[in-house]
């Protein structure tokens, strides 16, 4: 590698220390990484705006402006709050309960929607629902995140990687539900027991909190029934344009665009409402993060790291699915998983060519890059794009989750899912 690639390597990890120490805002530290990583030579103007491949992923920025206007007015009808009562009430008031009924509306939600526009629609429904309930919020929010990223594993719309992999072999969606929906619903009922584990033991049972939330009359806190039946029908759309986005070829980002142009026009919204919920802090934190990962692959580096791991495999293709399995899995965790996908899918295409036709043994490596890079991703809070977007709610509403304690419950949940993927992968495929 070249001397500048080294200084990118310092630059970017110099960035992820200070972000993981949380002596600074996260935003200011990306996007001053970011502009180092022009000071130093190692990316241009063209690279950062204009590439797909090194540069800002617009269609990731787009996408959660677009999805968070949505909410900020859907947040003015009360069905947050009708949503929060609901669910406190089937769950009969029991915070373990309520965890599970929430990981499971987001774990399917993310596999028939994606990742990031599931837990924008659940994290206020949760935070209300901590509210209502004197309950800490951060136990939620995090299995929610997690939650997010193993549902979304199991479609090829669910998680930003997979559309990436999909494209580059050649992919269908009933081929993702065929061969990742199996392991997905066993990692489900994993993730669970490690929530009872990790939260659940300690999440206190309130009687009295409980006969509140079952004496109230959840349609009571719609305001504005009208407003909701029409963004009801604006989401709708929306989701449907995401569903069909392999058939039209219309970008995500453009639908939510479109999505919250009209929900504007209808609601007749002051600007400062629906502007509210937009997290324009985390929104600059994706940029700088994508500058500075885009930077390590115009550099070569993630391009030097993944051929390190294909090479060592050579043509066993038993320990490549592995090694790509658990190898993505922790490159994933330290790098956005959308830019590490982007650089290992050519790579693997070289190596086996498109799924279609292949033998399984061959076609595992697709299977293993799609796990690994969408589980690894919940091993830190900058793993995946989900992650971000709910540290960012979370900070925003006065219940900061700092690095380290996402990291240290991310790194137990990811290392076990993993654990159990690796078996499966062996078994289904060899």
């Amino acid at each position: 590698m070249t001397l500048t690639a080294w200084l990118a390597i310092g630059v970017f990890a110099a960035a992820y220390v200070v972000i993981a120490s949380e002596k600074l805002n996260r935003a200011a530290v990306a996007l001053t990484g970011a502009a180092l990583m022009v000071v130093i030579g190692a990316t241009r103007g063209h690279e950062i705006y204009f590439s797909a491949e090194t540069g800002i992923d617009w269609n990731v920025i787009f996408l959660l402006f677009g999805m968070m206007v949505l909410v900020g007015i859907l947040r003015q009808t009360g069905v947050f709050e009708f949503l929060a009562i609901w669910s406190a009430q089937r769950a009969r008031g029991r915070p373990f309960r309520m965890m599970v009924l929430l990981v499971l509306i987001t774990a399917v939600a993310s596999a028939l929607l994606d990742n990031v526009t599931t837990v924008l629609l659940v994290a206020p429904v949760t935070l209300l629902l901590c509210d209502r309930m004197a309950l800490a919020p951060m136990p939620f929010l995090l299995a929610e995140a997690m939650a997010s990223n193993i549902g979304g594993t199991a479609t090829l719309i669910g998680d930003p990687p997979n559309i990436i992999i999909a494209s580059r072999a050649g992919l269908s969606f009933n081929d993702f539900l065929i061969h990742l929906a199996p392991i997905v619903l066993a990692l489900l009922v994993v993730f669970i027991g490690l929530c009872w584990l990790l939260w659940g033991r300690r999440l206190t049972y309130d009687p009295g909190k409980a006969d509140q939330i079952m004496a109230l009359t959840p349609r009571e806190t719609i305001t504005d029934a009208r407003l909701l039946w029409r963004m009801l029908v604006i989401l709708a759309v929306v989701l449907i344009g995401f569903a069909t986005h392999a058939l039209t070829h219309l970008e995500p980002s453009l639908i939510a665009l479109l999505g919250a142009g009209v929900a504007v026009l209808i609601s007749r919204q002051s600007s400062e409402t629906y502007l509210a919920e937009v997290e324009w802090e985390t929104l600059l934190f994706f940029a700088g993060l994508f500058i500075m990962v885009g930077t390590l692959v115009h550099q070569g580096v993630i391009t030097e790291l993944a051929h390190s791991i294909t090479a060592a495999m050579g043509d066993n293709y038993a320990l490549a699915a592995q090694g790509i399995l658990v190898g993505s899995a922790g490159l994933s965790a330290i790098v956005d998983n959308i830019p590490y996908v982007a650089t290992m899918a050519p790579l693997v295409h070289d190596l086996v060519g498109p799924a279609q036709g292949l033998p399984p043994q061959q076609q595992s490596l697709w299977w293993a890059l799609a796990l690994g890079a969408d589980l690894g991703g919940n091993a830190t809070a900058i793993g995946a794009s989900a992650n971000v977007v709910i540290t960012g709610i979370a900070k925003r509403n006065g219940h900061p989750i700092s690095f380290w304690e996402f990291t240290r419950y991310g790194l137990i949940v990811a290392a076990v899912t993993i654990a159990c993927c690796v078996p499966y992968v062996a078994l289904r495929y060899f």
